[in-house]
């Protein structure tokens, strides 16, 4: 069983920045990506960027060069930096936790962090 508790959303204006961050706990292990996914009212949710225990990332082209994810392993902590902040990021920001044992896949999700852009 994982935790997530994630923290940072808020209001912000166009071209702000905001940095969300996720604290997993419990039963971590020491292999497990992370990641962070976003929904709108009335969308579906979508990746927004993921980070392997090793370090790798993958971005969603909408938000690369604006978004960087990285992680603390020994906080067993993942960040999201984001910066040039858009209306169109306005979004309830969930945490991902992700372990693959063998061929079966554990997922965990945190509870969500709104952001919301607007002037």
């Amino acid at each position: 069983q994982v935790q997530l508790v994630e923290s940072g959303g808020g209001l912000v204006q166009p071209g702000g920045s905001l940095r969300l961050s996720c604290a997993a706990s419990g039963s971590i292990g020491s292999t497990y990506a992370m990641g962070w996914y976003r929904q709108a009212p009335g969308k579906q949710r979508e990746l927004v960027a993921t980070i392997t225990s090793g370090g790798s990332t993958n971005y969603s082209d909408s938000v690369k060069g604006r978004f960087t994810i990285s992680r603390d392993n020994a906080r067993n902590t993942v960040f999201l930096q984001m910066n040039s902040l858009k209306p169109e990021d306005t979004a309830a920001y969930y945490c991902n936790f992700r372990r693959t044992v063998g061929l079966y896949e554990y997922n965990y999700w945190g509870q969500g962090t709104q952001v919301t852009v607007s002037s």
